[in-house]
């Protein structure tokens, strides 16, 4: 029988856990785009969690934020971590975004970051988290688009994961990446790369 997805992060979560950011200088700025767009009304969707930084950085400028992982030792440290910080606006679940019952039309923003590579079908995920979003609403995303610099890695990724080295990697440029954004029905008002090896950071729109 398959191991479940989640086994492999429950796995890696401590170690996880331990490891500083790798660019530093990148993330502090995706943080202060995603920051321009906050308010305090707003009600986000963060999917793909992980141990919680993320959530627990944008938690004082928002109402409400729903952070969800498929790893239960992953969230046992975000919680750890937000009340750590003295954050009570997080609700931590246990969930996948493709079976997530969130109503539509219930946020105003979802993050999806460093996950749209680990989804099985990221085509039906975006549409999902279209369905999710208020009209107007913003999806923030931040994905290895390893297509881009590392195409064959779809050939031994598989390989990898049937070993349990790697989780499920997809492997896919940005240029595609847009075109799925684009084509679920969003118009794209950041685009950004500090490198060609780096995560791409987008921010899109969902039509009014």
């Amino acid at each position: 029988m398959t191991n479940p997805p989640s086994r492999f992060w429950d796995r890696l979560a401590e170690k996880y856990a331990r490891q500083p950011i790798a660019d530093e200088d990148s993330y502090r700025r995706k943080l202060q785009i995603t920051r321009q767009y906050l308010r305090p009304d707003m009600e986000l969707l963060e999917f793909g969690c992980g141990t919680g930084s993320t959530a627990i950085t944008h938690a004082p400028h928002v109402r409400h934020i729903t952070a969800i992982d498929i790893s239960g030792k992953m969230l046992d440290i975000a919680r750890a971590r937000a009340a750590a910080a003295g954050v009570t606006n997080i609700t931590f679940e246990q969930a996948a975004i493709d079976d997530y019952p969130a109503a539509q039309s219930s946020h105003d923003m979802i993050l999806g970051l460093s996950i749209l590579h680990l989804v099985a079908d990221r085509n039906a995920v975006i549409a999902r988290v279209h369905q999710m979003l208020k009209p107007g609403g913003l999806f923030v995303s931040s994905t290895a688009c390893i297509g881009d610099t590392a195409a064959f890695f779809k050939f031994i990724g598989p390989i990898g994961k049937a070993l349990g080295f790697f989780p499920l990697l997809r492997v896919f440029t940005r240029n595609e990446l847009v075109a799925t954004i684009t084509g679920a029905g969003f118009e794209i008002i950041e685009n950004w790369q500090p490198a060609k090896d780096k995560a791409v950071f987008i921010v899109a729109k969902k039509a009014a």
